[in-house]
């Protein structure tokens, strides 16, 4: 996934670089994929602010997104890759050999048309998901679960990655190497994505101006030292 630049018209759009979504589908997608999504804008169960500078902001739904991957032996087609407000990850909608359809994060080098799978023990191919004590080491894994059957934890924003080590001494876990260096043992019977998550240059984004950032549900950042005394003591 590439970045879309701009010409220098204004001093503004010179350093602009937003997203290239051109690979993505228009259209939304299934509606029993999605639901309605409560905006919170930073506040507590009591309505005090609890987090600085959100609120605002298009109105979103939340994308229901297949983490666990239990559904094994079945084949599935990449169908249409589809954007996700919620997260910096792109999604890949799957179509199963029984018809049914789900949302997966799209990794890295997966195109239109590939099938995947997920089994106990499978091919080491972009998209299929398998347990960690039969991942070969030096394979580069992503939503990484941390306990079994619980779900995708780890390694699910965009461009992340993580190195399968291997089994450690017992065979009980796996050693994995994480994207900041640490190595955490995790246990052998957690299920792993082969490949890296996709849409790995959005690092390189620059929004260029507030409205974009007031589209995303960010408000301005004031500084204290500029306050009122009284308003910042």
């Amino acid at each position: 996934m590439a970045v879309r630049k701009f010409r220098p018209t204004t001093s503004t759009m010179r350093a602009t670089k937003l997203e290239d979504r051109s690979m993505l589908s228009k259209s939304r997608g299934p509606k029993t994929l999605t639901q309605s999504k409560k905006k919170i804008n930073g506040r507590n169960n009591q309505g005090k602010i609890t987090v600085r500078h959100r609120g605002g902001g298009k109105k979103r739904r939340t994308r229901l997104i297949d983490f666990k991957r239990d559904k094994f032996e079945v084949p599935a087609k990449v169908l249409s890759f589809h954007f996700d407000p919620n997260r910096s990850a792109h999604l890949a909608l799957l179509q199963y050999a029984d018809g049914e359809k789900r949302y997966i994060i799209a990794p890295k080098g997966l195109e239109i048309g590939s099938e995947v799978v997920s089994a106990e023990k499978t091919d080491v191919v972009i998209g299929n998901s398998m347990k960690l004590k039969n991942i070969p080491s030096g394979t580069e894994v992503h939503c990484v679960e941390i306990n079994p059957g619980k779900g995708a934890a780890l390694a699910r924003s965009a461009g992340q990655i993580m190195i399968v080590q291997g089994l450690d001494s017992t065979g009980k876990y796996a050693q994995v190497k994480m994207s900041s260096g640490e190595i955490r043992l995790i246990h052998a019977d957690c299920m792993a994505t082969i490949g890296q998550v996709g849409n790995e240059d959005r690092m390189n984004v620059k929004l260029g101006k507030a409205g974009r950032a007031r589209n995303l549900g960010l408000r301005p950042e004031v500084r204290g030292m500029v306050m009122h005394p009284a308003q910042h003591p």
